[in-house]
């Protein structure tokens, strides 16, 4: 199997940067909410407040920088993280903002309709604190959601963690994570082409291969993403299991089988268990089985935050629960 491309945990925290949210959701199908409905949440939530949560649940050092509102949706995302063992030092509380929000509502097909107050939210507020900096001084592994590019005030913060990290020996993952519209923006589309060349693990999710990397194909993307210096590529692919690429050729490992309640945050626990399990020395296979299982069992529970788990509660899940 393929060793590890990633700084080893003993370097220090895997950090991350961008939105904390809260997630209310509506208790029925149906086409978006222009009509009145029950509604349950609030939920903690946002990308990189699910994936940092899983890092720790786990058992590794594990911190986030983010800006949430002096409100209780703020406090509750605190104390979720501080007490699944994030360090929460780097999240400041704005006092004119309120904490960002998501509504979601599942239509008959799966599809989702999402009302988000992202940036002109507490989220949007993020800034390069003295307790930022500390924090990043500490740490040996930095991980970008795409998603948090729509920010404006992260890509700073995001530039100086990655010179800071990198030059101590540590190492960048990326989940792309994002639309190509906004991956074509001239703006995030430079921002996004930097994190590229400095990536050592990039987590894609179906069509985000091509966000990376525009390419005929899947085989294609791979060997020019691969070429341009990335170390490893885990191809998220849901019911069908996950796929890790390296120089040394492909690994898949087939997915759980469960019946699926909540798919919000699944890949992001999948990609924080992944990074997670390399770090702290697993093998390839190891980390992918794992990975898969946080994602699976992740959706079965409602609520983006609320199926994060720790290796005792994966090896159980393994163990009880039959593959694709």
């Amino acid at each position: 199997m393929p060793p590890s491309s990633l700084a080893p945990e003993s370097l220090g925290p895997t950090i991350t940067i961008g939105e904390i949210l809260v997630e209310i959701m509506a208790t029925t199908t149906g086409n978006g909410f222009l009509d009145a409905q029950p509604l349950i949440g609030p939920f903690p939530s946002g990308a990189p407040a699910i994936f940092i949560d899983q890092v720790a649940k786990l058992g590794a050092q594990a911190g986030i920088i983010a800006t949430v509102g002096k409100d209780d949706f703020g406090q509750l995302n605190i104390e979720r993280l501080r007490k699944d063992g994030a360090d929460v030092s780097a999240i400041t509380i704005s006092p004119d903002y309120p904490t960002g929000s998501a509504f979601v509502r599942y239509a008959n097909d799966g599809t989702r309709d999402f009302v988000y107050n992202i940036a002109r939210s507490a989220a949007g507020e993020i800034s390069l604190t003295d307790a930022a900096k500390a924090l990043i001084a500490r740490a040996g592994h930095l991980h970008v959601m795409g998603s948090a590019l729509s920010i404006p005030a992260v890509w700073p913060i995001v530039e100086y963690a990655l010179h800071d990290i990198k030059q101590r020996g540590g190492t960048l993952s990326l989940d792309p994570n994002m639309r190509k519209e906004l991956a074509a923006g001239r703006e995030t589309g430079r921002q996004f082409a930097a994190l590229l060349q400095a990536t050592d693990l990039l987590l894609p999710s179906g069509d985000e291969l091509f966000v990376a990397s525009p390419a005929a194909s899947e085989n294609e993307a791979i060997d020019a993403l691969l070429s341009s210096g990335i170390s490893e590529i885990v191809l998220k692919r849901g019911q069908d299991g996950s796929t890790l690429y390296t120089k040394t050729g492909p690994v898949h490992r087939p997915a759980f089988l469960v019946d699926e309640i909540d798919p919000t945050g699944a890949g992001d626990c999948f990609g924080a268990t992944y990074l997670t399990c390399r770090r702290l020395g697993h093998s390839a296979v190891q980390a992918l089985d794992y990975a898969n299982a946080a994602g699976a069992r992740n959706v079965t529970h409602r609520g983006p935050m609320e199926g994060t788990s720790t290796f005792h509660e994966l090896d159980q899940f393994m163990a009880s629960t039959p593959r694709k």
